[in-house]
């Protein structure tokens, strides 16, 4: 078993807040500029994801277009079979299906709350992959529930199935079902590797053979360095208190908890994050700062590093064209 060896790739997100009429110009724009993914995100009380990524491959030639994620307990498998198979059909070898846990008070406000989310996921994923190899699909488990299920018309190239995780345990069942992990924003360098060491076990359990990593990347890239910086750490400092899981692999998890204490207003505290932390959780800076941040990130083991726009800001797309294409000189 391997990770995927295919060439890197990078991306950028579409946040679900952006005017969704602006979409089909952000991705060709994205496409134009040598951008290889464009990623988006289903939350709740926004558009939706399935029919943005409609929007999206329909608006541009090449360019693959993943979710990131879809939340498994507001899609029935079937349903969820369904709409992959019309993306798949219609744009083959150019879209990504990426699934997650959903945002707990979410699901929870919509009564559609697992009482296990790892378990809600590996019932749904193998589900959804048999569904769409033409299978007849009958499963009895704790969340779903099919019996003598089958479509009648499947992609001819089946499209991935990616897994959003962060723990060890939903690392191990993205290694165990996905064909790729999504990592979210704040995934280090050094976590990025220590996440692939437990993909990597989810895989020798089920005999999996090939495997791809995309990492969100927040990103603010300016030739004014120190401003593009700033800003990146009134975000960091406004996204407070961090993941432990993020801060432990990146070593900084007892000095985190004491900055924490000692700052209580934001701007005190974006003022005082180290160049350190912010050097591992986002890039930030000049071109050649931003450059060489990505580069780190796909030299850690990053199959994909998807750029998200610091704050939801649509700017960054002009940022990212004017600094950093051709984005192939990033790749190489």
């Amino acid at each position: 078993m391997t990770f995927l060896k295919q060439k890197p790739a990078i991306g950028l997100v579409f946040y679900p807040r952006f005017a969704p009429e602006t979409l089909p110009d952000y991705a060709r724009r994205a496409e134009a500029a040598g951008f290889n993914e464009l990623w988006l995100w289903d939350d709740c009380f926004l558009p939706g994801a399935l029919t943005s990524a409609a929007v999206a491959l329909s608006a541009t030639q090449t360019l693959k277009v993943g979710i990131g994620l879809i939340p498994v307990p507001a899609y029935n498998p079937l349903f969820a079979a369904m709409e992959i198979t019309t993306l798949a059909r219609a744009f083959p070898g150019r879209f990504i299906a990426g699934f997650g846990h959903g945002v707990r008070s979410w699901m929870e406000q919509i009564s559609s709350a697992p009482r296990s989310s790892l378990k809600a996921l590996a019932e749904t994923i193998p589900a959804i992959r048999g569904l769409l190899n033409g299978e007849n699909v009958t499963i009895h488990g704790d969340w779903v529930n099919l019996e003598q299920v089958q479509m009648q018309l499947t992609p001819e190239i089946v499209p991935p199935l990616y897994v959003g995780a962060m723990r060890e345990k939903s690392l191990r069942l993205a290694g165990r079902f996905g064909d790729g992990t999504i990592l979210t924003s704040m995934s280090s360098p050094a976590y990025i590797q220590w996440a692939r060491a437990h993909i990597q076990a989810g895989m020798a359990e089920s005999g999996l053979k090939d495997h791809r990593v995309v990492v969100y990347l927040d990103a603010k890239i300016s030739v004014d360095g120190q401003a593009a910086r700033a800003a990146a750490r009134q975000a960091l400092a406004e996204r407070l208190p961090w993941n432990d899981v993020h801060l432990e692999a990146a070593g900084f998890l007892p000095e985190v908890e004491e900055y924490r204490r000692a700052f209580n207003n934001r701007e005190e505290a974006a003022r005082n994050i180290p160049d350190a932390w912010l050097d591992e959780f986002a890039a930030a800076g000049t071109p050649d700062q931003v450059s060489c941040s990505v580069r780190r990130w796909l030299d850690a083991g990053a199959d994909t590093v998807i750029l998200q726009p610091l704050n939801g800001d649509p700017a960054c797309l002009d940022e990212y064209i004017r600094y950093l294409a051709p984005v192939g000189s990033l790749l190489g």
